[in-house]
């Protein structure tokens, strides 16, 4: 897996390149080639330091899937934070829609395809939720009744189809979404839903 510091080497430039065309036209339209063009170099050097596109995409793969470890594994159980948990969970996936959106793309197409690799995918942001959020209720931190299949669930969903559907989010918007005081806006929105819900009931 490349780190932050490899990121700058042609390596990662490769994978980035490849993982914009599988985001944005799918693994099978993407070709060596069209990963070579994107990221400014030769097809022999996209094959010399991945072989083949199946290692290729297996590098994409172990990029998002950091990525989104990222967001979604949250603090340590007892560690203390700056933020409430609905707080710091909200700032945790919009740093994931700002900085990793075409990850969120990668995933969400490719899933939706019934791809197995990006189901696999799906699979584990589902499991770093399970342990999150047993951790959290474990510090009493969640209600007793909480559905918390459904509670990771609407988490994952919701980030991934905010990126899918940015497009048409922002004819409802005064800037793009990923303007920084509409992701803030966006984050208090989700924050306060997941912590308080909709509804006013009457006593």
């Amino acid at each position: 897996m490349l780190t932050d510091e490899e990121d700058l080497t042609a390596a990662a430039r490769i994978r980035n390149a490849a993982l914009e065309g599988f985001a944005l036209n799918g693994v099978a339209a993407t070709s060596i080639r069209d990963v070579a063009t994107r990221a400014g170099v030769s097809p022999g050097l996209v094959q010399h330091h991945f072989q083949n596109k199946d290692n290729l995409r297996k590098a994409v793969n172990d990029y998002v899937t950091r990525v989104g470890a990222e967001a979604i594994g949250g603090r340590e159980s007892g560690t203390a934070t700056e933020a409430e948990p609905a707080q710091d969970i909200g700032n945790r996936l919009t740093a994931w829609l700002q900085e990793h959106r075409l990850s969120l793309l990668y995933v969400i197409r490719a899933a939706a395809e019934g791809d197995d690799s990006a189901l696999q995918i799906f699979d584990t942001f589902v499991e770093m939720g399970d342990s999150q959020l047993g951790r959290l209720a474990d510090e009493g931190l969640l209600r007793e009744n909480l559905d918390r299949r459904w509670a990771v669930l609407h988490v994952i969903i919701m980030n991934l189809a905010t990126a899918m559907l940015e497009p048409a989010i922002n004819r409802y918007l005064e800037a793009p979404l990923r303007d920084a005081k509409q992701l803030e806006r966006w984050n208090r929105a989700s924050t306060e839903m997941f912590r308080s819900g909709f509804f006013r009931w009457p006593q």
